[in-house]
């Protein structure tokens, strides 16, 4: 198991656990669908729906491809809506973040990146490059700045329940120099 993705899965039972068991997640842009797999497996979500705009070889789970603007869902069709590592792949984040939070009657969980500095931009540009390339994954440099995202899931009408920064995802000596990058953080649906 990839220690990476099993630190990530940890800390996502951790910020949605007094929540769990949820009923329906959206996985958004599930790549090869292994925290789609192992969230439906572990039974932290009844159904997990997948979703992508490419379908990766090897996949563990069938996704959705659609065309990358607006998702083929009803409002509110998910208790959960998720993004781990992905909008930053995303050529305009906010507007997938819309589609994110329309899709959701509950929770948004994102575990991305963000960048103080730039220098801290660069690092993370070259480290999202050399991680995806394999994959024809496009990477169109939209790291987070700061933490201009935020702002956006209030807008969305969304209130942050939990928020890890620097989030401890990376293993050996990449845990030093990458996790400082890394946040994961829950929003729920203000009503």
């Amino acid at each position: 198991m990839n220690g990476y993705r099993q630190r990530i899965l940890d800390q996502t039972q951790s910020l949605l656990g007094p929540y769990l068991p949820l009923t329906e997640a959206l996985d958004f842009g599930c790549g090869d669908g292994w925290f789609a797999h192992t969230i439906r497996d572990r039974g932290l979500a009844g159904q997990v729906t997948a979703v992508d705009v490419q379908r990766r070889p090897g996949s563990l789970v069938e996704p959705l491809i659609y065309e990358g603007q607006k998702l083929p869902f009803a409002n509110r069709s998910f208790e959960l809506t998720y993004a781990i590592d992905v909008l930053h792949h995303c050529p305009q984040p906010r507007e997938q973040l819309r589609e994110l939070a329309r899709c959701s009657r509950r929770f948004l969980l994102i575990k991305d990146h963000t960048c103080q500095s730039w220098g801290g931009r660069v690092v993370m540009s070259t480290v999202d490059k050399l991680s995806n390339w394999r994959f024809g994954v496009a990477c169109p440099l939209t790291h987070q700045r700061g933490w201009e995202w935020l702002p956006w899931f209030e807008d969305a009408g969304f209130v942050l329940d939990r928020l890890i920064h620097p989030a401890a995802c990376h293993v050996r000596i990449w845990d030093w120099f990458l996790d400082r990058f890394e946040f994961m953080a829950l929003w729920r649906r203000e009503e």
